[in-house]
């Protein structure tokens, strides 16, 4: 799943878990969407509900709890502590990947419209999606809480952005929105002093902290240092520490390494010092890749390395498993969608195994897109091998950008091992209807046509791919390590040769399908692409043989 959104609706249920499960059940029944974590709170009676998947499958699933918690939650007879003021009482959507903040502000209004027309419940857009710079704040829109809703609906100030301006007595009203991920994550310190604590969040959060004025004997208000962050000081005795709790509203703001590290500096100050860190919940992948490249650059090594690699540093230098396990594969949300291919998992001996069986799949798409993996592992190895060398000074930092890139494309042509197999056993399932009837023929026809569209498509990605590869081997190729010249020459075989297979496996493609205007687009495009890789390769082979001295 390349797209993900996250959604975290509140529901003004914290105590009867069968009225939670119902909510909770309607999540489940849909499809690309999972169900990440359902937090209750008795004294607030509020049920915190985390979930994440397709923009398409999020925003049904949403609406099928709003419209589930709309006919269970009285709000009549509702009491918290938390202020709330409808049964779903506010609803963010989070672009968390392949996804844009304004993607985010569209499913939020189009949940809003649907919310207010079929359930009759007025709609009030925060955050990102706000029509109005004041609704932006929530406890603007919630001044008053339920108590007050009848009141406020009758002023312009709070007509709903969707609905009309009357009064649900059962069902309140509710706030749906966009905002950036918000990351908790808690400092240790090697202190029980809690006051420490609070004193080193007060300094580091967006919000500061109140000081006296000497000369006035005024008290005032004293910003802290980093944006987009909230802290307090606790003490937690499950772990006899004193910690630093923070909440990082927007990690492309203030990222967490930058968090980390101002809590380090002020920790000396107050004579103590920071011993590890612990993340509550979930992270998006790129908060922690991007903590790996920093600690990487600090050490004066390239950044160019896998992901896998990233996440470990970033989890090392920042101490995250000190007082629990640190497990990627739940801790990071985009892991928790991302299943391992089949193809991908096997080792190499399996897959040749494989390969060399009498099953149709995997074949030469398949092995497409093994070549174009093994080209960009090969580009980024001369990259790093390239980097921090006192003769290549001046290519340096085109050499890290060259072995990101290649990290990135290897990625990509790795996960299309599988995806070529798949579109394959598509193909095979759609030949498998039946063809009874006319409307079974016309069905299974349809079938065939899309999924051996889907399976062009594939290779179709790889051979684009391809070229990005052939380009990266060209570059490591001209400008990188002379002693790592032959596996240059190498990255750039071996991308053409993943184009050319790619090629090949478009072609055979488009013979079943029956749509001309497709198959001339896809045609053309194809050709030309293996035409401008071949060519980038053509260069590549005459520097090996000029430069190892090959005549052919």
């Amino acid at each position: 799943m390349e797209k993900i959104v996250e959604c975290v609706p509140n529901f003004s249920e914290g105590r009867d878990m069968s009225i939670i499960n119902q909510i909770t059940a309607e999540i489940e029944k849909v499809e690309n969407v999972m169900l990440l974590d359902v937090d209750p709170g008795r004294d607030t009676n509020r049920t915190v509900v985390t979930m994440a998947g397709s923009p398409d499958g999020v925003l049904e699933a949403a609406f099928q709890a709003i419209k589930k918690a709309s006919e269970l939650i009285d709000m009549s007879v509702h009491h918290g502590e938390h202020p709330r003021m409808g049964a779903t009482d506010v609803c963010p959507f989070v672009p968390v990947s392949g996804i844009s903040m304004d993607d985010c502000i569209g499913i939020a209004k189009k949940l809003g419209k649907r919310v207010a027309e079929e359930l009759s419940i007025p709609v009030y857009l925060y955050e990102e999606a706000a029509t109005v710079e004041e609704r932006r704040s929530l406890a603007f829109i919630r001044e008053g809480e339920y108590e007050a809703l009848s009141e406020k609906l009758k002023t312009d100030t709070y007509k709903p952005d969707f609905g009309k301006p009357e009064f649900n007595k059962k069902s309140g009203a509710m706030v749906i929105g966009a905002r950036e991920f918000l990351i908790a994550y808690n400092i240790n310190l090697n202190t029980r002093d809690v006051k420490i604590a609070r004193k080193i969040a007060n300094r580091i959060r967006e919000k500061g902290r109140v000081v006296k004025n000497k000369e006035t004997g005024k008290k005032e208000q004293i910003p802290g240092i980093l944006k987009a962050v909230r802290g307090v000081g606790w003490y937690i005795d499950e772990y006899s520490m004193a910690q630093i709790s923070v909440n990082l509203l927007n990690y492309k703001v203030t990222p967490l390494y930058r968090v980390f590290e101002e809590a380090e500096k002020f920790a000396q100050t107050f004579g103590t010092r920071v011993t590890g860190s612990e993340l509550v919940g979930l992270i998006p992948l790129e908060a922690i890749l991007e903590v790996g490249r920093h600690f990487l650059k600090k050490q004066g090594s390239s950044t160019g390395v896998a992901q896998k690699e990233l996440v470990r540093i970033a989890v090392q230098s920042l101490g995250m498993e000190e007082v629990s396990e640190f497990n990627s594969q739940h801790k990071i949300i985009e892991y928790r969608f991302k299943k391992p291919g089949r193809l991908a998992s096997m080792s190499s001996y399996d897959f040749m195994d494989e390969l060399a069986s009498d099953s149709p799949a995997p074949g030469g798409g398949s092995v497409a897109a093994v070549n174009g993996a093994l080209s960009a592992g090969l580009s980024s190895m001369v990259g790093n091998l390239t980097f921090g060398k006192k003769d290549y000074k001046n290519v340096r930092q085109e050499m890290i950008s060259i072995a990101e890139k290649a990290q990135h494309l290897k990625d990509f042509f790795v996960e299309a091992m599988d995806k070529d197999t798949e579109a394959f056993n598509k193909i095979m399932d759609s030949f498998s209807l039946p063809k009874k009837t006319p409307e079974e023929i016309e069905l299974r026809n349809n079938r065939i046509l899309e999924a051996t569209k889907e399976a062009t498509l594939v290779p179709l990605s790889v051979l684009e791919k391809s070229k990005e590869a052939a380009d990266l081997a060209l570059l490591v190729t001209e400008k990188g390590n002379r002693n790592s010249l032959s596996d240059a020459g190498v990255a750039g075989l071996t991308a053409s040769v993943a184009a050319e297979a790619a090629l090949f496996n478009v072609m055979i493609n488009l013979e079943g399908i029956d749509d001309e205007n497709f198959t001339k687009m896809i045609r053309t495009q194809a050709l030309q692409l293996n035409k401008k890789v071949q060519s980038v390769v053509g260069k590549i082979k005459n520097l090996l043989n000029k430069e190892l001295n090959i005549r052919c």
